[in-house]
């Protein structure tokens, strides 16, 4: 298994739109993998929600992650949550 690290571009995204680190993990670990633009590579899984997120309620969070991969590690570079 790769070591994950975190760029603080990434620690920063990840506080403003509402993903934990153990969410970033998990989708890394066993999310959909796809090419990204810039030879980075796109990560991508769904989580129960049912929440509210910044006043409205959503079932669905789905947090996207963008890494380069870097000798045995994958340096995450920056987080997207898509709420529904």
């Amino acid at each position: 298994m790769m070591a994950i690290r975190f760029h603080p571009h990434a620690r920063e995204r990840m506080k403003e739109r509402g993903a934990t680190e153990d969410e970033v993990k998990s989708a890394i670990e066993d999310g959909e993998q796809f090419p990204a633009k810039f030879n980075r590579t796109g990560f991508r899984r769904n989580f129960s929600f049912n929440e509210k997120w910044r006043g409205k309620y959503y079932r669905i969070k789905q947090v996207e992650v963008f890494a380069v991969q870097e000798d045995a590690d994958w340096i995450v570079i920056t987080v997207i949550t898509r709420y529904f």
